[in-house]
C-alpha cells in the first residue's frame, strides 16, 4: 500500500537504527522534543524508543489538541448544555476529558445534557439544520489542522443564514506553543528540560508550511525536522537532527516532503484568517496563560460566536493535584512519574486529559510502553 506499508519497513529501520549509531557521538547527549502527540503515539506504539541510542532521549511536548483543554473550557461546554439547553457537539475524545466537579462532558451527557459526537464541524452544522427549534452549538478544538474545516462551516452557515449555530472556539496554535516553551524557566533558565532540537508536526505543516518554524531555528538555534508519523518517518528525523547538531547547524528541515511545502496550503490560510483573529491569550492546560497562541472568531461573524452569543465568562480552574499533566506536557516529567500512573488514572478513568486521546503521552505510554519500564528479575 503506498505511503503506509514501505515507511514501516523492519530492515530499512533496523539500517536507520544502524546509522543513527554511527552518527550518534559517545560523548554528546542528544534531547529531541516530538511537539506532536501523533508522534509520540507512533514511538511507543512501534518501539522506536529502543531503536534508538541510549544517548538520544525524546521529550514528549504539548502537540495534543484534546490534552492541552483547560478544565475551564469544558466547564463552559457543559453548562451550556446542561443549564442553557443548548445542544453541544463535539469530537469523541474530546467527550472524556475531565472537567470540575468529577464531571466530563459524557457524563454531563449521562445527566441529560445533549451533547452529541460528530466526525467533523459540517456533521454540526447538520445537527443545527435537523433541529431548527434549537440551539447548537459546536465546541470547535484542534491545532492548525482541524480550523479550516471550521471556518469553513462558519462561512457556509453565515451564507445559509443558519441562525442557530454558534461555534465555541478552543482552536490553538502551534508556533505559539513551541515560543512558549523555549522561553520557559524549565528551557531557558534552569535547563532542567534540555531540547537539542524538535521534530515538527506533520498535518499542522501541511496547513502552515514549514516556514513559521525558521524563526526558532534562526532565533533559538534549534533545529527542527518537520516529520510524518510513520515510524521511519521518525526515526529518519531524528537522524537528521542528530546530523544538524553533529555539525553545528539550526536549520528546518523537510522529511516529510511528499506532503509538506515550504508555504503550505495558502487558500486554507486565507480561510482561515478570514474567519478568525488572534487572541491576545488562552490558557492551555500545563502551560498556562499563552500570549497570542490561540483563536476567536471575527466580528464581522460574531454571530456565530457562542462566547458573545450566549454572554460566556471564562473561569480558570486548577488540575486535580495527583496528576502530573501539566509538567508532561511541558516535557518536565514522563508518564511513569506520576504516581496514579496505571492504577487510578487509567484510559477507561482518566483522571487527567494526557490519558484521553490516542495521542496523549500517558495514554500512548499505557497502551504501548508501561511493560517496558518493569525491571526484569531473573530467578537464581
Amino acid at each position: 500500500m503506498k505511503y503506509i506499508d514501505e515507511f514501516r519497513d523492519g530492515d530499512i529501520a533496523r539500517k536507520i537504527a544502524q546509522r543513527l549509531a554511527l552518527e550518534a557521538r559517545p560523548d554528546q547527549h542528544y534531547s529531541f522534543m516530538e511537539f506532536c502527540g501523533g508522534h509520540t503515539h507512533a514511538i511507543s506504539r512501534y518501539g522506536i524508543a529502543e531503536l534508538l541510542p541510549p544517548n538520544v532521549t525524546m521529550v514528549h511536548g504539548p502537540g495534543c489538541p484534546v490534552c492541552v483543554l483547560p478544565i475551564g473550557r469544558i466547564d463552559l461546554a457543559i453548562q451550556l448544555a446542561l443549564e442553557r439547553g443548548v445542544i453541544v457537539c463535539t469530537y469523541g475524545d474530546t467527550l472524556r476529558v475531565p472537567a470540575s466537579a468529577g464531571l466530563s462532558m459524557i457524563k454531563a451527557k449521562a445527566r441529560g445534557a445533549d451533547i452529541r459526537m460528530v466526525y467533523s464541524a459540517a456533521d454540526a452544522a447538520a445537527v443545527a439544520r435537523q433541529n431548527p427549534e434549537r440551539e447548537v452549538v459546536f465546541f470547535a478544538i484542534g491545532f492548525e489542522t482541524t480550523t479550516p474545516p471550521t471556518a469553513l462551516v462558519i462561512r457556509d452557515a453565515d451564507a445559509e443564514g443558519l441562525e442557530n449555530f454558534s461555534v465555541l472556539c478552543c482552536h490553538v496554535l502551534t508556533p505559539s506553543a513551541i515560543t512558549h516553551i523555549l522561553e520557559s524557566p524549565e528551557v531557558r533558565q534552569y535547563g532542567t528540560v534540555p531540547i537539542d532540537g524538535f521534530i515538527g508536526p506533520a498535518h499542522v505543516s501541511i496547513v502552515i508550511g514549514s516556514e513559521p518554524y525558521e524563526h526558532f531555528a534562526e532565533e533559538y538555534q534549534k533545529p527542527v525536522v518537520i516529520a510524518g508519523f510513520e515510524p521511519l518517518d521518525v526515526m529518519q528525523a531524528v537522524l537528521m537532527l542528530v546530523q544538524q547538531v553533529n555539525t553545528g547547524r539550526a536549520e528546518v528541515e523537510n522529511e516529510f516532503t511528499r506532503a509538506v511545502s515550504r508555504h503550505g496550503n495558502l487558500s486554507a490560510q486565507a480561510l482561515v484568517s478570514e474567519i478568525f483573529e488572534l487572541r491576545s491569550t488562552f490558557e492551555w492546560r500545563g502551560l498556562g496563560e499563552v500570549p497570542y497562541s490561540a483563536l476567536k472568531i471575527r466580528p464581522a461573524y460574531a454571530r456565530f460566536d457562542a462566547e458573545q452569543r450566549f454572554q460566556l465568562s471564562y473561569q480558570p480552574v486548577a488540575d486535580n493535584k495527583a496528576c502530573e499533566c501539566g509538567a508532561i506536557l511541558r516535557g518536565v516529567k514522563k508518564p511513569t512519574d506520576c504516581k496514579i500512573f496505571g492504577t487510578v488514572c487509567t484510559p477507561e478513568n482518566p483522571v487527567g486529559s494526557c490519558m484521553v486521546s490516542s495521542e496523549g503521552a500517558c495514554a500512548a505510554h499505557y497502551s504501548y510502553g508501561r511493560f517496558r519500564d518493569i525491571p526484569v528479575v531473573v530467578a537464581a
